[in-house]
């Protein structure tokens, strides 16, 4: 029995969490549908808008027709009382006076209802149930004829002071149901004194007329609501609809589709925002096309020239180094010269494997020559090539590997020379402060951090730093003899790994550049082992961390 109970309430609680699943689904997608369709918002809002009018205006008009009704209900009541009240006079006046009170009254009632007593065949107010009632008077009752229990309190004290009063209330009706009706009082004039006489008009028609007219009017408003919705949804088709159409056919035009253009028909705001469309798209085509054909030839042309100086930079090389190597027999004026032009010829040398690189990665040929290996190799690697910047920038360099191997499936020489230059910049720019190179990895990626403690970087320039050539200060000496390009080079090297490289500064809180590539070659990025606002640790300098013996690079 237990054990039933438990998967009954098991089998309740599914059904209920699948019923607040399919809830919430259905939830998000009206929400997704609201906010992605335009139709749908005006459509909605249109009936939302009409919808408040027509109660509105039901509301006024169904309290006007009642309060008309009524007006005139009250009206016919109050001329039907003065003529009961004159026929109440009569009756009692000429009645016997040796006749029982209970005997006059009744006579009295039932000539009020007779409606031809007076010569009277019918009256606007409707039919009426007379109450005529004789106060008590010390020892003597109150005597009376007709419903006295349906006359309200409150409306025998005015009539008791002497007015003539209404006021509405509920009574039976011919089928034992309570009906609204007006309850009409006034004092008659006798020689029976004082004498009460009420006036009970059910308001049974009143009531039916009303329920008609409600029932139209709300039969009309619904055919209205519809009428509404059908226009609105029309509008907002003829309006949405060269919308959504000028919508995809923008989405082919970025697409890369430059020939897609928006069809022109009339002369309405529809039609001159196809003219005006197509216009952009003419003038977007032809400037694309442009700085394509542009981009092509400046691609060319590096590719060219770099390829044209190979040659004579080749031939100077040769004499420079033979002159360089005989420069003992030189006097120290020329001897200086060989040194000085020997130093340009290696800066020329690798500005113009940069520019031959940049091409390769221009014309999509650059390779990656990946394999399994540990990075800390590439790291130890790339701190041995710049071993000799440290101390001319006066630095220290903060080596934070950790003891366990990174293996990741990257191009060796390529990770090696992007880390080089993230090395050599931070000297460059490190005002002789630490630097440091930390090396972590999770499940998913490996990330370097390289931070030093200088100039920074001013808001906007962690975009810049990895334009070609660029620099922040034209006028700032490069220990590394670099040659403006390896910040560009290295951001292509990260995104031909499908990583990211990226940097943060601030000025006088010096700059962070991290590199964060995928352990597997090709899988996608979902975050980095670490933070890109890596400080340097205050108070730690290491020296470079040399090569383990027998280790050789990559």
């Amino acid at each position: 029995m237990i054990g039933r109970r438990i998967r009954a309430r098991s089998r309740v609680h599914r059904a209920a969490t699948g019923i607040a699943r399919r809830g919430r689904s259905v939830g998000r997608r009206l929400a997704r549908s609201w906010r992605r369709s335009l139709q749908l918002r005006v459509v909605v809002s249109t009936l939302t808008l009409s919808l408040i009018v027509i109660l509105i205006l039901g509301f006024v008009l169904s309290s006007q027709i009642t309060d008309r009704m009524l007006e005139a209900k009250v009206a016919a009541a109050t001329e039907e009382i003065d003529r009961a009240r004159g026929t109440v006079d009569r009756i009692l006046g000429a009645a016997d006076s040796t006749s029982a009170l209970e005997n006059r009254l009744e006579a009295a009632k039932s000539a009020l209802v007779d409606p031809t007593t007076d010569g009277q065949t019918g009256n606007s107010a409707g039919a009426f149930e007379p109450v005529v009632i004789v106060p008590g008077s010390g020892p003597s009752p109150e005597t009376s004829a007709g419903p006295v229990r349906d006359i309200p309190d409150s409306l025998r004290t005015f009539v008791q002071a002497g007015k003539v009063s209404y006021q509405y209330g509920s009574v039976p009706g011919p089928d034992g149901a309570i009906v609204p009706a007006l309850i009409v009082g006034s004092p008659a004039g006798s020689d029976i004194s004082p004498i009460e006489l009420y006036l009970i008009f059910p308001l049974i028609a009143e009531q039916r007329t009303l329920t008609l007219v409600q029932g139209i009017l709300l039969t009309g408003g619904i055919v209205l609501l519809g009428l509404l919705t059908a226009i609105s949804l029309l509008v907002a088709r003829q309006v949405v609809l060269p919308v959504r159409y000028a919508s995809r056919i923008a989405e082919r035009f970025a697409d890369g589709r430059l020939t897609e253009r928006m069809p022109v028909h009339g002369e309405d705001d529809i039609a001159r925002l196809a003219v005006s469309f197509n216009d952009m798209a003419e003038n977007l085509s032809r400037q694309i096309a442009q700085l394509e054909e542009y981009g092509n030839l400046q691609k060319r042309f590096t590719s060219d020239v770099s390829h044209e100086l190979r040659t004579p930079l080749t031939t100077v090389r040769m004499a420079a180094d033979l002159i360089y190597d005989n420069r003992d027999d030189l006097d120290p004026v020329l001897r200086r010269s060989a040194e000085l032009m020997t130093n340009e010829l290696d800066r020329f040398e690798a500005l113009l494997a940069d520019l031959l690189e940049i091409s390769r990665h221009d014309a999509g040929v650059a390779e990656l020559a990946a394999e399994k290996l540990d990075l800390r190799a590439c790291v130890r690697g790339a701190v041995a090539t710049v071993e000799h910047l440290i101390g001319e920038a006066g630095s220290h360099l903060i080596l934070d590997l950790p003891d366990e191997p990174v293996v990741a499936e990257v191009d060796p020489r390529r990770v090696e020379r992007v880390l080089r230059n993230l090395l050599a910049n931070a000297l460059d720019h490190g005002e002789g402060e630490p630097v440091l190179l930390r090396l972590r990895a999770d499940d998913n990626a490996v990330a370097v951090v390289v931070c030093d403690e200088g100039i920074g970087l001013r808001p906007g320039e962690e975009k810049l730093v990895f334009n070609r050539f660029w620099r922040a200060d034209p006028s700032r000496m490069r220990r590394s003899g670099g040659t403006g390009l390896g910040l560009a080079i290295s951001m292509e090297d990260a995104l031909l790994h499908h990583g990211k490289l990226e940097a943060w500064g601030a000025p006088g809180e010096g700059a962070c550049f991290r590199l964060t590539l995928p352990r597997v070659l090709g899988h996608r990025l979902t975050g980095s082992p670490l933070s890109l606002h890596t400080r340097v640790p205050r108070g730690i300098a290491k020296a470079p961390a040399p090569l383990p013996e027998g280790e050789s690079l990559p």
